[in-house]
């Protein structure tokens, strides 16, 4: 498998990850120090705590996705490992984040790292335990699941537009999403959810079934990636 990222993309949103923690800090200390010292500017220390906790949020979800080792490309390198030299896996050199093209077809994957039991019930997403890390890293660290449906539709639409600016003239690949839960501590109860939902260890024997009906020829592959970034 190839493996085309956008590194310096990665590098500069994790350095802003972190000089956004340390200005949280900074604003956090502020703040401190006027409630303690000038209890007469209450107010300003109000603020300070205020976009200080905003600025810490911000900084964990930056560090969450652009900081901290393993990040979510890197997960998902490793969960494909040893694929098929026809897969090209593409990171934030696209419109959207992670884009897969190989024999199995053209696949927008969305990463998510919930703990607990992820399930799909009365056609929404819903997470169930995990312990007390992750409820905290949910409430705080804007690691919520969200809608994952809405996002993986306009991660799709998102990638059909771009390849058909780029294939002019060509048969635009059915482009796919399919959510990929990297917790090591997950269960996925995907039921009858519209979308492919598997852990991160399934993510390899997903895509070398999918490629045994063979989705895009060895030529369909060249021609795509002869028109993505880092051809």
């Amino acid at each position: 498998m190839k493996i085309i990222k956008n590194e310096k993309l990665i590098q500069r949103n994790g350095k802003i990850g972190n000089w956004i923690s340390l200005g949280a800090l900074a604003v956090l200390g502020i703040g401190m120090y006027i409630s303690f010292s000038k209890p007469e500017l209450f107010t300003y220390s109000l603020v300070c705590l205020v976009v200080g906790f905003m600025l810490t949020q911000v900084g964990m979800y930056m560090g969450n996705r652009w900081g901290r080792s393993p990040r979510r490309d890197e997960k998902l390198d490793a969960g494909m490992k040893g694929l098929h030299s026809e897969f090209n896996l593409y990171h934030y050199m696209t419109p959207v984040s992670h884009l897969l093209v190989g024999p199995a077809g053209v696949w927008v994957l969305l990463p998510f790292h919930q703990g607990g039991t992820v399930s799909f019930e009365k056609s929404r997403w819903k997470i169930k335990g995990g312990g007390f890390m992750q409820s905290y890293m949910r409430i705080f660290g804007q690691e919520g699941l969200g809608r994952p449906e809405i996002e993986a539709d306009s991660e799709v639409a998102a990638a059909k537009k771009f390849l058909a600016q780029k294939m002019a003239g060509e048969t635009v690949p059915e482009v796919k999403p399919l959510l990929v839960f990297t917790h090591d501590q997950v269960e996925v109860e995907a039921g009858e959810s519209p979308i492919p939902a598997i852990k991160l260890k399934q993510l390899k024997v997903f895509m070398r079934e999918e490629a045994k009906s063979r989705k895009l020829t060895s030529n369909q592959i060249q021609k795509i990636a002869a028109v993505l970034p880092g051809e």
